[in-house]
């Protein structure tokens, strides 16, 4: 039997510039993305027909729901290419949900990948990118799984520079705060594109670039989420970190480190402060694809 395996890593929002408003009401962005080494995982086998088992820390409430992205993704796939939808699924969820760090964006984008090669799909890259686009915003730079400035409402991406070795601490409440809500809350003017050429030489050189941009989706997410303001002020305060910012629309905060010691030392400092968070220590990566789906 043939099985494949991919890794659906956590996205970042380095920065987030909200930069204006189609008449269709969809914000414009100016972002820089990277990832995290931390991802779901998923698991794709031949089958009679399209079924999904779900399992994993964060699993429970998507096993309840009766639809997934990762249906929709493989749906999608096999109606562009004109075959039946019929696989076997599994996805073991370690991302929390709702957490602005693009977990369902990425387990669609790895059905796409992994759906792709077991059907032996080979469609066009405008079509896939069109494809991914009406599964959500972020899946187009989930499924490019490189680090990328996004523009528009996420179909746009440029190349970003190389990003240096870095980690992160992240922390997230365990309460989903849904992308809509925090757009709608959203006042005042917009922000001009922020984006840069020079490649940082290490971590502090990232962590001073980004604190001349920052995410314009925090205020009114902490509206929402007051929390929020916890989580971001413990991470400010570990020893090490660089910069503390909120990724995407939240609700995962994100402080940066230059190594692995400070970040796991850190991530173990702020636990007992932040009782009843998910509080991970990980890597930051420029290009997804070099993660193994372990797990």
């Amino acid at each position: 039997m043939s099985e494949r395996r991919a890794a659906a890593p956590a996205k970042l929002n380095l920065y987030l510039h909200v930069t204006g408003r189609r008449r269709d009401g969809y914000h414009l962005l100016d972002s820089l993305v990277a990832f995290a080494g931390i991802h779901d995982v998923l698991v794709a086998r031949p089958s009679d027909r399209l079924e999904l088992g779900i399992a994993g820390p964060f699993g429970g409430p998507l096993a309840a729901e009766g639809d997934n992205i990762v249906l929709s993704a493989a749906r999608a796939l096999a109606a562009a290419a004109g075959i039946p939808a019929a696989a076997h699924l599994s996805l073991v969820k370690h991302l929390p949900l709702g957490a602005g760090i693009g977990g369902g964006s990425a387990d669609a984008a790895a059905a796409l990948e992994l759906l792709g090669r077991l059907w032996g799909v080979r469609l066009d890259p405008e079509t896939l990118d069109a494809l991914a686009l009406s599964l959500g915003a972020d899946v187009p730079v989930c499924r490019r799984g490189r680090a990328a400035f996004m523009g528009g409402v996420g179909e746009r991406l440029d190349p970003a520079p190389a990003l240096p070795p870095a980690h992160l601490v992240l922390a997230n409440p365990r309460r989903p705060l849904p992308t809509a809500r925090v757009f709608g809350a959203r006042r005042g003017p917009y922000t001009e594109p922020a984006r840069f050429t020079e490649a940082p030489a290490d971590a502090a050189g990232l962590a001073r670039l980004l604190a001349r941009r920052r995410n314009d989706l925090y205020e009114p997410a902490r509206r929402l989420m007051p929390e929020l303001d916890d989580g971001l002020a413990a991470l400010a305060k570990a020893p090490g970190c660089l910069l503390a910012r909120m990724s995407g629309s939240g609700a995962t905060c994100f402080g940066l480190f230059d190594g692995a010691q400070a970040a796991d030392a850190a991530a173990a400092a702020i636990k007992p402060g932040l009782p009843g968070w998910w509080v991970v220590s990980t890597p930051l990566t420029g290009d997804a694809r070099e993660l193994a789906p372990a797990g």
